[in-house]
């Protein structure tokens, strides 16, 4: 309960500094003319809905085991990771779209409106805000081991990297004369690029846990250097592994003496567990299969 409060506390941190921005970057960029920072305002809008996703998820990961349930709800949290992964990728294709074609338009001799400097203010506010918010979500990701706050925190980082190509975008538009200010879309352009490789990254990772994914090759040669290390077990194989939210399932077969009495290889196997669990976490799901040599 403890962990999910600190997630609810983080992502409300987020969530009403995504209020207060969306709100200043769709009045700049109506006032102030800017298709990139309009553009920037929808970003901030997706951050604000997928801040409502994390609580939601998040709440729902952290149920216990249940009947229907039997390793917990933590694959919730990684439902959550793609969710937001799919907004940025619809939030990258609308900005990249709105932006190529202003700047087609522009080519075919359309007159764009230069921003004004409203836009420009409300693009740096952006940038500081935003890298403020997401190093202090990624800290707290790690700390916390949520795949959630931290696909969230990647959210944030990339607001600030699209008010960087805004603000480079408004203030050549401004400060370069008219014949310059395709740069504002094309700065929407290129900050939808942005997004884009940060949804696809997001979306792999997710994707490959809820289709069973093993753990990686590092943490699963650990896993067997640990079985081993416990005098009496040899030969661990069988190795089967995968991620159940922030949580991972272990499961493995091991050889011990054939003629060790049952009691004492029951209670080599459960110090095989505790010992994984205490290097991975008290809720590492592990099951160990003993055979005889």
């Amino acid at each position: 309960m403890e962990r999910s409060k600190e997630i609810y506390r983080v992502t409300l941190i987020g969530s009403a500094v995504n209020v207060l921005l969306l709100l200043f970057k769709f009045i700049a960029g109506i006032l102030g003319h800017s298709a990139a920072m309009i553009a920037d305002a929808v970003h901030s809008l997706s951050d604000f809905l997928t801040d409502i996703i994390v609580l939601i998820f998040v709440r729902i990961s952290c149920l216990p085991q249940d009947k229907s349930h039997d390793y917990g709800h933590g694959k919730y949290e990684t439902l959550a990771m793609t969710i937001i992964g799919i907004a940025l990728l619809m939030v990258a294709a609308g900005i990249m779209y709105s932006g190529v074609t202003k700047i087609i338009a522009w080519t075919n001799g359309a007159c764009l409106k230069a921003p004004g400097l409203l836009a420009l203010w409300a693009a740096l506010i952006s940038i500081i805000l935003k890298e403020a918010v997401y190093q202090y979500s990624m800290i707290k990701a790690r700390k916390l081991q949520s795949q959630a706050v931290e696909a969230n925190a990647w959210h944030h980082r990339s607001d600030a990297l699209s008010s960087i190509g805004t603000a480079i975008g408004i203030g050549g538009a401004i400060y370069l004369g008219q014949e310059w200010t395709v740069l504002d879309p094309l700065a929407s352009v290129i900050v939808g690029a942005f997004i884009l490789k940060i949804s696809i990254e997001l979306l792999r990772d997710s994707i490959g846990d809820l289709m069973e994914h093993s753990l990686p090759d590092s943490v699963e040669n650990e896993i067997i250097q640990l079985a081993e290390s416990i005098p009496g077990v040899s030969s661990p194989h069988d190795l089967r592994t995968r991620r159940i939210g922030n949580h991972y399932a272990i499961e493995f077969h091991i050889l011990m003496d054939g003629d060790m009495p049952l009691r004492k290889a029951h209670d080599k196997a459960s110090e095989v567990e505790e010992l994984l669990r205490n290097r991975y976490g008290q809720e590492t799901h592990i099951a160990v299969h003993v055979e005889p040599k």
